[in-house]
């Protein structure tokens, strides 16, 4: 992290230019709109990096865990590429994997880590994923588009050394919202027609419906058939078109008959993903009793996204209490708890603020 001559706080890879703002990522409570933000770390939310004060303020909303996601080096460990170095990239991803144990090492039975992967080396990957396993981390952090980095497509068995690690460890594989290409978003010539705080609000649902993408690629990739204990998350990524999605996917699965071609496939995409695949809910409302009664509400996590920009702040119970009205409370309780419990092994505390 580098302090530039206005006083911002930039992240910096070895002789690369900074590639993003400290304070962009952490914005939970900043007084002014969007596109201003925090200038260095004196400014951030003290939550948003020290752990004490990150369950003091779950503490405060009544969440009892966390589960917590890399997204300094990107959310898929792309920027590491930038450094184009093997054996530092690696180590980078080491160093970074070790730190979130520490740092959660406060609390660990709040604090869940979810690890990077040097992704762009199968070996390093299995590896990688074998040693934090042992070292306490409970899932793994994974692009869902590796094609973009040149690298095979998601179902090409060069990734089920990946996958086989992962389901032997008992760790599920999470899709964040941003591990592919995360750039185009922002085009000079976007936000020049646009604007930026239009093209803010068009990139980010542009995001979304990647994540929902990514799902999709997943359902046809032949990696749920293949790997039937592994689960997967697509993460800050909303629930709303999870619907849309299986139904589309089912209908042209039949259309295509896709098991005469890899006749592994013995369910349809929507029963994969009932069966193995999980979404994020944290700033829907209108479309939230909807998707519990399309999909059940064993496939849908909680989420808050704190510190970043869009997140739920100030009004995390508020929001609940709405999209949740009128939900009995087997239901409440499997998704604000069950859910996010068996995932990542959480036991239930017996001093713990009420989940409902």
């Amino acid at each position: 992290m580098i302090r530039d001559d206005d006083g911002v706080d930039w992240w910096q890879l070895g002789e690369n230019k900074p590639f993003a703002s400290v304070g962009m990522t952490a914005t939970a409570g900043w007084s002014e709109p969007f596109p201003s933000h925090p200038k260095n770390m004196d400014d951030v939310p003290l939550a948003s990096w020290d752990p004490q004060a990150r369950l003091a303020y779950l503490d405060s909303i009544g969440v009892w865990s966390q589960v917590l996601y890399p997204n300094v080096a990107g959310f898929g460990s792309q920027q590491f590429l930038l450094l184009k170095d093997p054996e530092l990239m690696l180590a980078c991803v080491m160093a970074y994997n070790d730190f979130l144990v520490e740092w959660c090492s406060v609390d660990s039975r709040r604090l869940i880590p979810v690890m990077a992967t040097p992704f762009w080396d199968v070996k390093a990957t299995v590896g990688e994923i074998e040693r934090c396993a042992a070292r306490g981390h409970r899932g793994v952090l994974f692009t869902g588009e590796p094609q973009v980095f040149d690298m095979p497509w998601m179902g090409d068995q060069h990734w089920d050394p990946v996958w086989a690690a992962a389901q032997d460890a008992g760790l599920s594989i999470s899709f964040h919202l941003g591990s592919g290409d995360f750039s185009k978003g922002f085009a000079e010539a976007r936000v020049e027609a646009y604007g930026i705080c239009a093209v803010r609000v068009a990139s980010t649902v542009d995001l979304f419906l990647g994540n929902a993408s990514q799902v999709v690629d997943l359902l046809c990739s032949g990696v749920l058939a293949r790997f039937p204990r592994l689960k997967f998350i697509s993460v800050e990524s909303g629930i709303g078109a999870i619907p849309f999605i299986l139904e589309a996917a089912d209908y042209t699965f039949e259309d295509s008959h896709v098991w005469r071609e890899r006749p592994y496939f013995d369910m349809k995409p929507s029963e994969y993903f009932r069966r193995q695949v999980y979404a994020t809910w944290f700033f829907e409302r209108d479309t939230v009793p909807h998707v519990i009664d399309k999909i059940g509400a064993d496939r849908i996590l909680f989420e808050t996204d704190y510190p970043h920009p869009v997140c739920l702040y100030g009004n995390v119970r508020e929001h609940i209490h709405t999209a949740l009205a009128g939900q009995p409370g087997d239901v409440r309780q499997r998704i604000l708890w069950e859910n996010s419990a068996e995932l990542y092994r959480v036991e239930q505390p017996q001093d713990a603020p009420a989940l409902v």
